[in-house]
């Protein structure tokens, strides 16, 4: 295949993804039963997030300064599964720079990506010998794995000795003024509450003006009540509030999320850690100097950092080239061909 039947064949799935609902509906029911982390709306919602990418103009550009080449070598993949479709990214950068992979899925993924993987093959037969999806890795050439701070150190162990991108936990941020306007303050929701607060791009820590008055905060976030109807949600949201109380500490509550003053950037689920701050540029220094436990920041402040930042809600919706961890994969893969 040539790169522009490569982007031809994902800028169909784009269509596809983002149009066919009668196609989709099933396969998000199904995944939503098998992963009750994996709604359909928040499915839907990536499927949205990962389509608007799969443009010709988008891509086009994205590959314009790598090589139109195909290779025989073979990149094994070991995925994620804490967010729908969140490796999806990975599988795209090694086929559309005409590398093979061969995927270890996450027990969590639900069938989601064999279901792209599928479709990507229905439109471009060609791709079926260039996927390969496995139980083990064996025979590959470059390694991408994605885990936790534990799990990078068996990668690293296993994995080591290939050419290879290894990726560790990290946390995102948001930076407040005092000044947001209520729908600033609601888009921040999103960053905090999308996929339930479970991916790497997901707010689990603010940094505060000291003496900064929750009530408006709060009240901005009203609209994402919903979330305490989630089952799983619910438990950890009970769960740490009873800890909370017994041990005493100190915590805000809005029903259905929990602020605690923390000075970690890892925040349990349903809750969000806060630090109040009185100058801003100590904080950016402070961050710049930890920026390899952080994935990306959301504020309105104008602040110079080497660490992706976004406005507020724009987080969870990442370019082609907002790499995770800041890691270039379509530079690495090139460098190997």
């Amino acid at each position: 295949m040539t790169q522009k039947q490569r982007i031809d064949a994902f800028v169909a799935l784009g269509k596809l993804l983002a149009s066919d609902q009668e196609k989709t509906d099933r396969v998000l029911q199904q995944a939503s039963i098998k992963n009750p982390w994996y709604t359909v709306k928040n499915t839907r919602k990536q499927l949205q997030a990962l389509s608007s990418n799969l443009t010709s103009e988008r891509l086009t550009q994205w590959v314009a300064p790598y090589a139109d080449t195909e290779t025989n070598q073979i990149v094994g993949l070991i995925l994620a599964g804490n967010i729908p479709l969140v490796g999806f990214h990975d599988i795209l950068c090694v086929l559309i720079a005409g590398f093979r992979a061969q995927i270890k899925l996450s027990s969590d993924d639900a069938g989601l990506t064999s279901f792209v993987l599928h479709e990507l093959i229905q439109i471009e037969p060609a791709f079926a010998e260039k996927i390969q999806i496995v139980d083990r890795l064996q025979q590959y050439d470059l390694i991408i794995a994605t885990g936790s701070d534990n799990s990078s150190r068996y990668f690293d162990y296993y994995f080591g000795r290939k050419p290879h991108i290894i990726r560790k936990n990290r946390n995102s941020l948001a930076i407040l003024t005092g000044a947001e306007s209520p729908e600033q303050l609601k888009a921040l929701g999103f960053d905090m509450f999308d996929y339930f607060g479970l991916g790497c791009r997901s707010i689990s820590k603010l940094y505060v003006p000291r003496h900064y008055n929750f009530r408006s905060f709060f009240e901005a976030l009203e609209d994402f009540s919903a979330i305490r109807d989630h089952n799983k949600y619910a438990n950890n949201y009970d769960y740490n509030k009873s800890i909370y109380l017994i041990n005493g500490d100190k915590h805000l509550d809005n029903g259905f999320m929990l602020l605690k003053e923390d000075t970690s950037f890892a925040s349990p689920l349903a809750t969000v850690f806060y630090e109040e701050y009185d100058h801003i540029h100590q904080v950016v220094a402070q961050l710049e100097a930890q920026a390899d436990k952080i994935q990306c920041i959301v504020s309105e402040a104008t602040i110079e950092t080497s660490i992706p930042t976004f406005p507020l809600g724009g987080s969870q919706c990442p370019s082609l080239t907002d790499y995770a961890d800041g890691v270039d994969v379509m530079a690495f893969l090139s460098e190997k061909k």
